[in-house]
């Protein structure tokens, strides 16, 4: 078992977009002989997209699975979205997976979303491959895009191999730790042919060879004396201080190629399989519970196949055969037929069947071993639930979510198809935790928030489509947020005491901003420093629920409530009349009456806007920017196009895409990522206000 674990990758690719993802994995397809044909993105043919809308769209929606074979190593990869609106998709690929490859365009480098995928890797510990692709393209130039990984990503990025020409007449790489030309020959590039290196690039090898050994040499003192001595350094050598290095994530090993002209693929399968993780390298982190303590203390999982079954549901599809929860294995052994615990909610789930999955077709298994990845039916649950064999077994750290930062109205234009409408929200709800439901209950209207208008317009189309409901949709709404921008003191007194049980709760305190030295993501803190039990200790809970409540709905504008402080240091109470219920509506009073003494501010989200478009557009560009309220913090020019990265801010976004095309000839392409939340202008809180006070009104 050990030894086949051993040779196992489970490996992402991830990108920004249009870097070459899902033309790599197609590649990687071919190669390993998963497939028979080179399917294409831009012609609708490619395996991994196999969604109707990524095919039109000529863009990765959801990150597809598939198993492949290459020398002895057997690689389970996941292709996932390059778009921002899906970041969720990458976020839980990357949660579960060993290893990944960041594929980088040789012309564009590092980008918006290379930046959040770095901090995704980051996140959960993942140790990757660069691979620079798209190397005949005019303005190809690797030694950049390395310098951009050592600046903007904080990473020692070392190229492991050279190109043998650029641009149009890029043909190969020279490996540096063989000293070997590779070139691809054959209709699709599966011939690889070593030969010796051309005289043009000898100089340019030893220097880049000097360079990757002095690199790697701070990674390993026996490599250095090597090189201090001016001996020979061995290959099995450099591979181990590469792979050691590349396993503790502080080396990035570099590989270029063009997938889409069948170059430079062989050789990264190589790397896979000789610097990735296999699931033995790497640390499970699970937690468990002390039953006398109540402490959550770190647990060790094994793969191991005798050991208790642990596993993660981190996808859930529906599909004509019912709800697919794909899951990894960490410990132990799913068998079809077995019954195990959701370590969540306690209950106890039947697996009706097992499939490995390629793309969206399907084999059955009668049971999948520690390491896998498989998909299951017959069980109900959410993304990110641990499955264990035991009750309170332990639990895996679980995804991280985003907030959505967008919302529109939704609504069948026939009313028979409301039913329709509501399953089609439910199921989309459990498969995308980034896309939240509810209710409007001022209007009654259904909301659908989420990270972006193509995040939102691909779920319409997917309702129109897979439920054949027609819905119609309100202008997109921006999620704002209120915030107290002075400290107040406040005294407010909960009485009602006219016969029989009566009601009494009396507090007083500070409410405040949350001061900037306080270093915190929660947009809430609540203290008190309560003396001599004027209000005793078991209302405290209460009147903590009281507040938490009513930040839901702000008292200005109906928004949520952020980055407030509320200190309690005074009160009283009345022996009988005082209750959690007269705690928690006097804390809701409290925060209703002298929150708008506070002088609040409502904050809008602010997006990084990265933009590439031809150099002679880009005054037109920033003009058009600077109208949106926006500011440009960065450009670079490439050769004739240039990439300018901003702020700004999301309610002024609405319809750029089709207004960037107008204005650089259909040339211009944009990405956007929620960067923060900022106070908004006087004369749009006004509007805001105003916009508010009619629709009440109504």
């Amino acid at each position: 078992m050990t030894s086949t674990l051993q040779n196992c990758r489970n490996i992402g690719i991830s990108a920004h977009i249009d870097s070459g993802k899902t033309t790599l994995s197609e590649r990687i397809l071919y190669y390993t002989g998963r497939t028979h044909k080179l399917g294409e993105v831009h012609d609708g043919g490619a395996t991994m997209d196999h969604m109707e809308l990524e095919q039109e769209r000529g863009i990765t929606i959801t990150s597809a699975a598939t198993r492949v074979h290459w020398r002895d190593t057997t690689i389970n990869l996941i292709d996932t979205p390059g778009h921002v609106d899906f970041t969720v998709e990458v976020e839980r690929s990357l949660r579960v997976l060993d290893g990944a490859v960041l594929v980088l365009c040789s012309v564009g480098g590092v980008q918006a979303q290379s930046l959040t995928i770095d901090r995704q890797m980051k996140r959960y510990g993942v140790p990757r491959l660069a691979f620079v692709n798209k190397m005949d393209r005019t303005g190809a130039d690797p030694r950049k895009v390395v310098r951009q990984l050592r600046d903007k990503l904080d990473c020692d990025a070392v190229m492991m191999q050279i190109p043998i020409g650029v641009e149009q007449s890029f043909q190969g790489v020279v490996d540096l730790i063989t000293g070997k030309a590779i070139y691809f020959d054959g209709e699709q590039g599966e011939k690889v042919r070593y030969e010796s290196i051309p005289d043009e690039l000898v100089s340019e090898f030893e220097e880049s060879r000097r360079a990757m050994l002095e690199s790697l040499s701070m990674y390993s003192d026996e490599l250095m004396e090597l090189l201090l001595e001016e001996k020979d350094v061995s290959e099995e050598l450099i591979h181990k201080v590469v792979k050691d290095a590349t396993l503790s994530r502080q080396l990035t090993p570099v590989f270029m190629g063009s997938a889409y002209r069948n170059k430079g693929v062989q050789p990264l399968l190589d790397a896979i399989g000789r610097y990735l993780p296999s699931p033995i390298e790497r640390d499970a982190r699970a937690f468990r519970t002390d039953p006398e303590t109540g402490e959550e203390k770190r647990f060790e999982l094994i793969p191991d196949d005798s050991k208790p079954l642990v596993a993660m549901a981190f996808k859930i599809v529906e599909d004509p055969y019912g709800t697919l929860t794909f899951m990894r294995i960490y410990q132990g052994k799913l068998v079809k037929g077995g019954s195990y615990y959701n370590q969540r909610t306690g209950k106890k789930e039947r697996i009706s069947r097992v499939f490995r999955m390629h793309a969206d077709q399907r084999v059955e298994l009668d049971e999948a071993g520690a390491g896998d990845i498989v998909a299951v039916i017959g069980i109900d649950c959410s993304s990110g639930e641990t499955f264990c064999e035991e009750p309170d077994y332990c639990a895996l750290e679980s995804i991280f979510v985003p907030e959505p930062v967008i919302q529109v109205a939704i609504k069948p234009l026939e009313s028979r198809d409301a039913d329709r409408l509501g399953k089609a929200l439910y199921r989309f709800r459990k498969e995308d935790p980034t896309l939240t439901v509810k209710t409007d209950p001022e209007s009654g209207e259904t909301l659908i928030a989420g990270m972006g208008e193509l995040h939102l317009d691909v779920y319409v189309e997917r309702i129109r489509r897979e439920y054949k409901v027609q819905v119609e949709t309100s202008a997109p709404k921006v999620n704002y947020r209120e915030a107290p921008t002075e400290t107040i003191r406040f005294d407010t007194k909960h009485k009602k005491q006219s016969g029989g049980s009566g009601q009494f709760a009396h507090i007083c305190g500070i409410m405040s901003p949350i001061p900037e030295d306080e270093e915190t993501n929660e947009p809430f803190l609540f203290e008190e420093q309560i003396t001599g039990g004027v209000i005793p200790a078991n209302y405290i809970p209460a009147i903590e629920k009281g507040y938490r409540v009513s930040l839901e709905k702000g008292p200005i504008a109906g928004f949520p409530v952020v980055n407030l402080k509320i200190v309690i240091d005074d009160g009283s109470y009345h022996t009988v009349d005082s209750s959690d219920l007269a705690f928690r509506i006097c804390a809701q009073t409290s925060l209703r009456e002298n929150f708008p003494r506070t002088k609040p501010a409502i904050l809008e989200p602010i997006m990084k806007i990265e933009i590439e478009c031809p150099e002679n557009f880009q005054g037109n560009v920033v003009g058009d920017l600077s109208s949106r309220r926006g500011m440009i913090t960065a450009t670079e020019t490439t050769g004739s196009s240039c990439r300018l990265v901003g702020e700004v801010p999301l309610a002024e976004t609405f319809g750029y895409s089709s207004i960037l095309r107008g204005m650089t000839q259909g040339q211009g392409v944009f990405s956007m990522e929620f960067l923060k939340y900022k106070r908004v202008p006087a004369s749009i809180q006004e509007a805001i206000l105003r916009e508010r006070n009619d629709k009440t009104k109504k």
